[in-house]
């Protein structure tokens, strides 16, 4: 086992050699500038994701949910609207994206941000958390963050990397097809599973500096962490199966990151 391992590392690290890292955001005050594997070209992507956000609103359209409450979804547009100028802190092309938001009418505890900063936010979310604004500020702060950082292609690149190290490795080391599937799961629980919750982290601390950049108290980030742990009953897998931080981890991290983006909050209130 320790020879396999050695031959999937081996051809990880021919891989990385070849292609490089670079991160895609400047820091900001959380620090988010940490080195990405990035195999496919952002304009890949951001056309994936066009068609994608196409194709999710025209079928809202087709089945009469798409942005049905227009007081909602004016209140989340307005929260995009303060949010979107705070992104240049971390890339000041993503000033330039074609940002887009809309609200579909679904029970669905969930929202998101694809690539190039195509936003949906679901009324399941809004209603049943009774998100307060900045608490609705934290989770599209957060969504936005993901495409900021553009950790879609991120990981579209790493399980390719994974995929090729696994083959070169495989066949290195003279493994058929069963030992390649084994090392693939070893791979997945080992390499990608602990990478998607280096970009939650991330997402959930560029997202309170977002929030608070735009005058909204990033404490709430907290409060909607806590209030989705309720909602779920708390259940959660153990956190090196799953792909996102524990419960209790993750609040310990958005408090701490909260602080620190404080005085940016007390700022934007004054009109700084």
């Amino acid at each position: 086992m320790k020879q396999t391992w050695a031959g999937l590392l081996l051809a990880g690290a021919v891989v990385a050699t070849l292609v490089g890292c670079a991160s895609t955001t400047q820091g900001g005050a959380v620090g988010a500038n940490r080195k990405q594997l990035m195999l496919l070209s952002s304009d890949q992507v951001d056309a994936m994701a066009a068609k994608a956000y196409s194709d999710t609103l025209q079928q809202a359209q087709a089945k009469k949910v798409l942005n049905t409450d227009a007081p909602q979804v004016r209140r989340v547009r307005a929260i995009a609207a303060r949010l979107i100028p705070q992104v240049s802190v971390f890339r000041t092309d993503a000033l330039n994206w074609k940002w887009e938001v809309n609200v579909i009418d679904s029970p669905e505890l969930n929202a998101w941000c694809m690539q190039g900063g195509k936003i949906a936010v679901y009324t399941g979310i809004i209603d049943k958390l009774k998100l307060t604004d900045a608490e609705l500020a934290g989770i599209m702060g957060h969504e936005m963050a993901h495409a900021l950082r553009e950790h879609s292609r991120e990981q579209l690149s790493r399980s390719m990397a994974t995929q090729l190290s696994v083959s070169v490795g495989a066949a290195f080391l003279g493994l058929g097809q069963l030992g390649a599937d084994l090392i693939n799961q070893g791979a997945g629980l080992m390499v990608n599973l602990p990478n998607s919750r280096d970009a939650e982290t991330e997402a959930d601390r560029m997202g309170v500096e977002l929030a608070a950049r735009a005058g909204y108290d990033p404490r709430a980030a907290v409060a909607v962490w806590q209030k989705m742990i309720k909602a779920g009953n708390g259940q959660q897998p153990p956190e090196w199966l799953s792909t996102h931080p524990s419960h209790d981890r993750r609040i310990e991290d958005l408090t701490r990151y909260a602080q620190v983006v404080i005085p940016m909050y007390e700022k934007a209130k004054r009109g700084g």
